[in-house]
């Protein structure tokens, strides 16, 4: 009987994500009472959101290195031990600048949660499980969205201080530290909590079940962005990003102008959107699971999840364009996030599928510094495109859920371990 310890490891990389949400949410939620109490204006904001998205992109390839070099355990003390101190600091921020600063700080640190979870899924789950992985991993992040405005909106009702507020929320990342550095006391090579039968079975499920070879690929970052297949899984990341960016970053903004929605309004329906990403995180990693345990090779389930996400997406960001009513339009964004976290599961997994070892992060942090490049270009078209309607945004989203779909399609034309040029 193999033992779980694999999915405690992936559960609380889940929690972290959660913690990640909770944090960088925070912002938003508070931002009418920092405002009011600064003279702050929404212009500040925009500006603050970007340098949080410019470092946030250069974060992901930091962190990719981070962790290749010091290792999984370390990488996440490292980013989430920095970003939760960024969060509190917050709370001592009175202008643009200091609110820059730190939002860059956390922009960096925050970024390391991501290709810090692909390279835990390659350590330690077999290839039939990693989309699962994922998505329990990324499902982090839509409860994260789900929760989010309410748990700040309760602490500041309780502290009644957006700056007790930040603490407060900045210590639970402090906190996750402890249940972390009892647990991941290393891979599951040498790990003393791992039963031999699920050592055997997470270490030969490593091998790709076509070729019965180990994927131990493990190239330099300059032969990793020689290969197409990169630049696949780079551009997929480049096109699908901003279309959760324009959620994450704009639907408060699309509610209030559109509907003539409140904090409290906005609140309660803020939430929606996420409850279909957190469902196509589970459904997507357990669709991939299925079809790869019928028999479909990797290459065809990665392809038909990622194209079945894509077509998602598309048609319900259409959709949207011609919405008529808030409850419409939030309902057909939970659908559009379910596209998305069905794809992006997939997409997140592919660095593994191709590379071993510590190229692995190194792919995963190119990959999110290019999806966040591409998300500060959607903020600054955001507010050029919208003066009359969100219709060409969400236009915009569907291009860009085709463009997602063709990368994968067209720059990886067999998904499997790769091996060095001849």
């Amino acid at each position: 009987m193999k033992g779980k310890l694999r999915w405690v490891i992936v559960s609380l990389v889940a929690l972290a994500t959660i913690i990640n949400y909770i944090d960088r949410g925070a912002l938003a939620v508070l931002w009418p009472e920092i405002s009011a109490d600064l003279g702050m204006t929404k212009t500040d904001y925009a500006i603050i959101i970007n340098v949080f998205t410019f470092a946030y992109a250069f974060g992901q390839t930091l962190f990719g290195k981070i962790f290749d070099w010091i290792g999984t355990r370390l990488g996440f003390v490292l980013a989430i031990g920095v970003w939760s101190v960024a969060t509190m600091l917050h709370a001592a921020a009175n202008s643009l600048l200091a609110f820059s600063i730190f939002r860059g700080l956390l922009g960096v640190s925050e970024a390391g949660n991501w290709p810090g979870a692909t390279k835990a899924n390659a350590e330690w789950f077999p290839i039939k499980e990693r989309a699962l992985a994922q998505g329990i991993f990324n499902s982090g992040a839509a409860i994260g969205g789900i929760i989010s405005a309410p748990i700040v909106g309760l602490l500041f009702i309780w502290f009644s201080s957006w700056q007790a507020t930040f603490i407060t929320i900045g210590v639970l990342g402090l906190l996750w530290l402890v249940p972390w550095l009892v647990v991941y006391k290393s891979g599951p090579k040498t790990h003393p909590w791992l039963d031999e039968a699920e050592r055997e079975y997470i270490l030969t499920g490593q091998r790709n079940e076509e070729t019965h070879q180990a994927a131990e690929y493990a190239p330099t970052s300059r032969e990793i962005l020689s290969r197409k297949e990169s630049w696949g899984v780079i551009m997929a990341s480049f096109f699908l990003d901003p279309i959760w960016w324009l959620f994450v970053g704009w639907l408060p903004l699309y509610l209030n102008e559109t509907y003539g929605f409140g904090v409290a309004e906005i609140a309660k329906y803020a939430a929606v959107p996420y409850v279909g990403a957190m469902f196509g995180a589970w459904f997507g990693g357990l669709l991939a699971q299925n079809r790869i345990k019928a028999g479909w090779s990797v290459d065809k389930t990665r392809k038909f999840v990622i194209g079945l996400g894509g077509l998602i997406m598309l048609v319900c960001l259409l959709l949207t364009i011609k919405a008529s009513t808030p409850l419409t339009a939030v309902l057909l964004m939970a659908a559009i996030l379910f596209g998305f976290q069905t794809a992006v599961g997939n997409i997140q997994t592919l660095p593994s599928d191709f590379y071993s070892g510590e190229s692995v992060g190194s792919l995963a942090g190119f990959a999110g510094t290019a999806a966040k490049l591409a998300v500060v270009l959607l903020n600054f078209m955001i507010p050029v495109i919208t003066v009359n309607s969100y219709a060409p945004a969400f236009a915009v989203g569907a291009g860009l859920a085709i463009m997602t779909v063709l990368s994968v399609l067209i720059l990886c034309p067999k998904i499997q371990p790769l091996s060095g040029k001849n």
